[in-house]
Formats: structure tokens, sequence, C-alpha cells
């Protein structure tokens, strides 16, 4: 059965924070907007009761659905994994701790009524986030905005409105390491965005650890940009032209000076130099290549344990 709107949320050790955001939900979405309805819960993992708060959330309703992987996959994969199950005219993606406000829906969906196939959400400010995490979020967008081969928003999240068209785009796409923001400016079509201030956690500690930020910070840049390649190229030129230029000096030195080149430290500090320079640019190809890897494998990007509230003829597994 097709619905309106279809709401998206990730799950991982979240068992505080369900209830609460499906009521505001339910407030936006039944209330104040009356559409029909459905919210897909994915946990990625979760050891904790989220899946049993879920459980009894689809007692009461039947237009909430879970969907229930074998471990952790990631947050950009439990989103894929939603949107691959979405029935809604419009999916809207959102995360459980509630930073991100439900009631801004209403406004997005009038955004997309008025022509916008996306509407994203802009964060003006962002509570509860340490002094540092701000500083580094903000660099790393703007230099992924500086690098990046499409226009990536500054300043946004996932949290945002898509039409169906947009949707079906982005589950045709197989890529593996995937930066669901970058895709959906990618797919392109007419896209807007509604300013807010970003709330404070309602609850729990957040799943994104300082290596799985880096790593999604990897994702972002190796997925929309080739600019660390073309940096390992200029650096690779810049060190030939400067070892050129010194062996010229040497040679000039041999055999036109009786000046004679003595001592260890100019050949350790060069070696030294060459090595970094060489191994800086190695990681950097084996950031690419390893993710070619990934995508040759061919290996599903999520292994679901068990669904539950779906029609067996709406099933898209």
């Amino acid at each position: 059965m097709k619905k309106d709107i279809s709401v998206v949320v990730p799950i991982y050790f979240e068992k505080e924070n369900i209830s609460p955001l499906y009521a505001r939900l339910i407030d936006v979405i039944s209330k104040d907007m009356n559409l029909a309805y459905e919210i897909i819960f994915v946990n990625d993992g979760s050891e904790d009761s989220s899946v049993k708060k879920i459980h009894e959330l689809i007692e009461q309703d039947k237009n909430i659905k879970l969907i229930d992987f074998s471990r952790n996959f990631g947050h950009q994969v439990a989103v894929t994994a939603g949107l691959e199950h979405v029935q809604g005219e419009v999916a809207v993606i959102i995360d459980a701790d509630l930073q991100d406000p439900p009631a801004l829906i209403e406004k997005m969906y009038n955004k997309y009524k008025s022509g916008y196939d996306v509407v994203y959400a802009k964060r003006k400010s962002r509570a509860g986030e340490s002094f540092l995490k701000r500083k580094t979020a903000k660099l790393f967008y703007r230099i992924l905005g500086s690098i990046s081969e499409v226009d990536i928003p500054l300043d946004t999240g996932d949290y945002r409105l898509i039409s169906r068209r947009v949707v079906e785009q982005l589950n045709n796409m197989p890529e593996k390491n995937r930066f669901i923001r970058g895709l959906v400016t990618w797919v392109g079509f007419k896209q807007t965005y509604i300013e807010y201030d970003r709330d404070e956690r309602n609850a729990g500690e957040t799943g994104y650890s300082l290596s799985k930020m880096i790593k999604f910070s990897l994702d972002g840049i190796t997925s929309f940009s080739t600019f660390p390649l073309k940096i390992a190229t200029i650096f690779g030129l810049l060190i030939s032209g400067v070892s050129f230029i010194y062996i010229l000096r040497i040679i000039y030195l041999k055999y036109f000076t009786e000046k004679t080149i003595i001592g260890w430290s100019s050949i350790m500090v060069s070696n030294l130099f060459l090595g970094g320079i060489i191994l800086l640019t190695l990681g950097i190809l084996g950031e690419y290549i390893g993710r070619i890897y990934k995508e040759l494998k061919k290996r599903p990007q999520y292994i679901i344990k068990e669904k539950y509230g779906f029609d067996e003829d709406n099933d898209n597994d």
C-alpha cells in the first residue's frame, strides 16, 4: 500500500530515544499534516532493548516497520536499507537522537509540494557538541566542499526529505562505500534547504566514535573527489624538480669547486623527507585501491536477520 510519506530511522543503541521520537513524529505527520505514513526503523546491530521498544510500537501501530541487521554495518548502510524498502511518495531521513527536530518535516513537505525534489536541513548552530567536534565538522565540510566534484551543501547532515524519483535513483546506485548526502547532491533535480538550530542529544551516547568519524570523512572525500590523487602527483613533481636541482648543485660542487660535501645529516634529512612523501602517496593510493577492492568483491551491503511489519507482497528483499 502506497504512503504519502516514509520516515527512515537508523537505530544504534537508541532505546531511550525511540518512544519520544515516535511521539513527536506522529504529532507532526499524522496529527498536524494528516498524511498516510510509515516509519521504518533500521536496527544497525544494537544489543540493547532498542528492538524490544520498536516491537512494542509495532503492536500498537501497523505503520511501524523494522529491519533488523545481523550485525552492525554502519549508519550510511542502515539509511540505504531503509530507502530500499520505502513505499512513500517522499522519504525523510532522520536520526533517532532528536537533535534534528521532527517539526521541521512539515516545512520540508511544503517545499516539496512547491516543486522541490530534495529539501535538506542546514544547521545554523549545533547545541551540546564539544568545541573540537564543531570545529572539526566545520573544517571537514569546507574541505570537502572545496575539493568535491559536486557542490555538496555546507553544514548539512542526512536529515532531509527526498522525492520518490530521487529515492529510486539512489537505490540504483550499487556502490558500497556510501556517502548519502553526497549521492543525493550528485543525483541533481531541484534542491533547496531550510535552516534550523540543532538541539542537544535527547539521551544516550553518540554511535559515531573517532574511528567511525574518520572513516566517514574518508568515504566522503574519496567518493566525490580525486583531489588527493592530484596532491600525490603534485608532490611527486615538486620533489622530482627539487631533487634534479640538487643533483645539478652536487655536480657543480664536485667538478667546478674545491668544496667537498661531507657528513650524513643532509643525506638523512633528504631520505626521511622523500620516504615520508612516498609513504603518504602510497597511503592515498591505498585508500582508493581499497575501495575498488571492496566494490569488486560484490558482497551485499547488509544482511537482514529479520523484518517486521512489511507486507509479503511488498517485500523488497
